[in-house]
């Protein structure tokens, strides 16, 4: 039996004034912000004259300073096995999140006026919302992750200055890993008449998808003012392309069935379909009228794809057998925390799309809105996961205390909020919730929340995270669920294939491999939670938790059975927070399991999944480096990630011989100690020369395809002493907008540009014209120079420098400098739109 999903998707999202009046304020500049509580901080004409000024979104712990008495917590972690409590000093960051702070804003709507709506929407603020409007409280919203809404016509003024005033808490132990601080998303108010389309109003599908046709089937919500009759409003709605040409066009009254919506179908031909190789998009312009009078207008923007979820077979996108190659992320982003920010998540996804992957769970919270718009835009597909905690608790402080009264209205926000989105595919209700464990809750609590996601979007399939497969098998909750997701344990995939009724398996969250950039141990043998006095991991990418495993491990499953149906690896990037295996050694603040680390500097672990991941493009990396004073002689493995199936590896000169991937091997033929401690499997993906030894010089290694032809080749070179800097940005024009980032690679080099492995050189930023600074990080997760000053220690040579753009059209200029080095300087500049 198939499950076939055809889906037209959009994002309900406006920014723009129409002819009605309806307006959007984005509320950024002008807020006041303390830290701590205020008695009454919610009255009017309160003086604030000595509160900071902030541009929100702001996260106001990111700037630390960090400390290992910040959140220290003592418990048993149970799902990392732990049998006794612990004091677990980083595993939220070791930054300063705990506490009250509050935010006030004066502020004039002038568009709002008698008989006008307002609505204030919030991306998301965290937490335990309470907002007021000229000391008035409008609402209270406690999920720090969720976006929210209340209606404020009640509380605004017309014609005058307004003040909003938001109280937010953080508890302790209410987190596991970072949550960020404050109003660290965007703030918005939307003023309407009195009939309106109310937030996250539309919602379209496409029951019917083909190359000639596509039937779209839009629904929009309607509100009126009481007493009004529904029978004179009425709906005309042009479908549009992506150059803006219309391509269909439709009017509609009021549903006979349902007063409050309007119903509208049409059809669009020769559909060009979305997808993460070519995510095209449409926009929807509707406007609604009472009479021959213009009420309202609406521009919602989405994208033409189906979903299939076929038995033994897999996962279909537009009809072509599609493998996840995912990546799990935290919401944080790195040095700047949680404040969210366009550029720097557009950066987050071209890296991983170079990387080859197609799709990120946002773990373990519901996203912001700006990374479900840039998915859309990219074409990166989206698991939207909603908590981490059900009724049962992990933390003292978590989502359990809420769940009751708060989980159903959380979720249908959330549906509500993405279900219209293209990049958005599979709903995750859950991670590694202890109700897994719990027969008789579990499997009612998880029909209960994926009853929720049907209810408000029947067309996308409902997975959860569960790291108790023997549990949640035999006690039936993997089996309520429309896609059964594992984490970790991939060696149960095929007793739990058998005995599940889907005949797909899901790898929801996979590997937790643990490495350092640039860091490397010996001897090279495969360990399990692994600690070390620097408190790093090994990047020859064969460490891992006591629960998880190596890439390979899972690779082997999906690559050989359709009913693997792909994998979401923890973790994309490394966050803040859980420095596992290291929770009770500080400093450790900020994990070790990303595929890229926090400064979003690719770690060895990248070329390995791209060589995996991304056929269609020449991977050829060599690793460790080939600086090693006092090693000369020993015992120094090489290993290679490529594309190619077949490299010789060169030690100045002199050849060690070629390897070729071993694709005999299997998940069956690979199961046992021997051949896991041996890398059978990494035999399989990975070229390794083990014995090789240590002499200064250079290794080259060439690379041969399926013919034995010599295609390829790279070379690394013993680095002399620290000489100069080297700048690269991502992004050398910006937007003048004040919000807009550049993200500027250093490294410090010898004279002959190599890079130097073991640098740890103090350098400091100077930044003049059209940027400003924004903050730095090295990727060191044992680092605890703050983001924000200018100036840092670089780490295996490199470190990260964030420049941002002005309100102002020009060039900008980035200095960098150390002592004994030769500074470098990078221009970049910032244009008007």
């Amino acid at each position: 039996m198939r499950k076939i999903i055809g889906l037209l998707l959009v994002c309900a999202f406006c920014t723009s004034v129409n002819a009605t009046g309806r307006k959007e304020y984005t509320l950024k500049k002008g807020w006041k912000f303390t830290k701590g509580e205020v008695a009454e901080g919610w009255k009017e004409n309160l003086d604030v004259s000595r509160w900071q000024d902030v541009v929100v979104p702001h996260d106001w712990a990111i700037y630390g300073p960090f400390s290992i008495d910040n959140d220290k917590q003592e418990m048993a972690i149970v799902q990392d096995g732990q049998k006794e409590a612990l004091e677990h000093a980083g595993r939220t960051g070791g930054l300063p999140f705990v506490g009250v702070g509050w935010y006030r804003l004066a502020f004039e709507a002038p568009e709002f006026e008698s008989g006008k709506t307002a609505t204030l929407v919030f991306d998301g603020a965290m937490s335990h919302a309470r907002v007021y409007v000229n000391g008035q409280e409008a609402g209270y919203w406690p999920y720090g992750y969720n976006s929210f809404y209340f209606d404020v016509t009640p509380y605004l003024k017309p014609g005058g200055k307004n003040e909003l005033a938001v109280r937010l808490e953080n508890d302790r132990e209410s987190s596991r890993w970072y949550p960020g601080a404050g109003l660290y998303r965007n703030v918005h108010l939307v003023i309407t008449e009195d009939a309106y389309v109310p937030t996250w109003g539309t919602y379209v599908t496409t029951p019917v998808v083909t190359d000639e046709c596509a039937k779209v089937c839009v629904k929009t919500s309607w509100v009126t003012p009481k007493g009004a009759d529904k029978d004179n409003y009425r709906i005309v709605t042009e479908i549009k392309d992506g150059t803006g040409r219309v391509v269909a066009t439709g009017e509609s009254r009021l549903s006979v069935y349902d007063k409050g919506m309007f119903e509208q179908e049409f059809a669009v031909a020769h559909p060009e379909l979305w997808s993460p190789e070519s995510p095209v998009l449409y926009t929807a312009e509707s406007k609604v009228y009472e009479g021959n009078v213009q009420k309202d207008a609406y521009t919602t923007r989405f994208g033409i794809r189906t979903l299939e979820i076929v038995p033994d077979k897999g996962f279909f996108l537009n009809g072509k057998m599609t493998k996840f190659k995912g990546v799990c992320n935290h919401h944080d982003l790195g040095p700047l925390g949680g404040a969210v920010n366009m550029a720097a998540i557009r950066r987050q996804i071209r890296i991983m799309k170079d990387m080859g992957c197609n799709a990120i769970r946002t773990s373990h919270n519901m996203p912001a809105p700006e990374l479900v718009e840039a998915c859309d835009e990219m074409g990166m597909m989206l698991m939207v996961e909603s908590f981490d905690e059900w009724k049962a608790a992990k933390m003292a402080n978590g989502y359990h205390k809420v769940f009751d009264e708060w989980a159903v209205k959380d979720l249908t926000h959330l549906v509500r909020h993405y279900r219209n989105n293209p990049s958005v595919v599979m709903w995750c209700i859950g991670n590694e919730v202890p109700d897994q464990w719990n027969g008789d809750n579990g499997p009612k609590l998880s029909r209960m929340l994926q009853d929720v996601c049907h209810r408000e979007d029947p067309t996308r399939p409902v997975t959860q995270g569960m790291d108790a497969p023997d549990a949640v098998v035999n006690n039936n909750m993997a089996a309520v669920m429309d896609v059964a997701g594992f984490n970790y344990r991939p060696h149960k995939y095929p007793e739990n294939y058998k005995k599940l009724p889907q005949q797909i398996i899901l790898g929801s969250e996979t590997a937790s491999t643990v490495s350092s950039r640039g860091v490397y141990k010996f001897p090279v043998v495969r360990q399990s939670m692994k600690k070390y006095d620097d408190h790093q991991s090994s990047s020859y990418d064969v460490e891992h938790c006591g629960w998880s495993n190596l890439p390979e491990d899972d690779w082997i499953w999906h690559e050989d059975n359709a009913w693997g149906i792909g994998e979401f690896v923890w973790t994309g990037f490394d966050y803040l927070g859980e420095p596992t295996p290291y929770y009770t050694d500080w400093p450790s603040h900020s994990s070790l399991f990303g595929i890229v680390d926090l400064a979003g500097l690719p770690k060895d672990r990248f070329y390995l999944y791209r060589s995996h991941w991304n056929r269609d493009e020449e991977t050829l990396h060599v690793l460790p480096h080939w600086t090693w004073p006092g090693r000369e002689g020993e015992v120094t493995p090489v290993f290679v990630y490529t594309n190619y199936p077949t490299a010789e590896l060169f030690i100045n000169g002199k050849s060690q011989g070629k390897r070729t991937k071993d694709l005999s091997v299997t998940a069956e033929n690979s199961a046992d100690s021997i051949s896991m401690a041996e890398f059978k499997r990494q035999k399989r993906y990975r070229l390794m020369w083990m014995d090789t030894k240590y002499e200064p010089g250079t290794v080259k290694v060439v690379a041969y395809n399926e013919k034995g032809e010599a295609v390829a080749e790279t070379e690394v070179h013993t680095a002399g002493k620290p000489s100069r800097i080297e700048l690269s940005a991502d992004r050398n024009v910006l937007s003048a907008d004040g919000e807009d980032l550049a993200f500027v690679t250093v490294k410090v080099v010898d004279k002959d540009g190599n890079l130097c492995p073991d640098a740890a050189e103090k350098l400091k930023f100077k930044v003049s014209g059209a940027l400003a600074y924004r903050a730095a990080c090295n990727g060191d997760p044992t680092c605890l120079e703050q983001f924000h000053l200018p100036q840092m220690t670089t780490f295996s040579g490199m470190l990260v420098v964030v420049v941002q753009s002005k309100e102002v059209a020009g060039l900008g200029k980035l200095t960098v400098s150390g002592k004994g080095l030769k500074s470098a300087s990078i221009e970049i500049e910032s244009t008007s739109k």
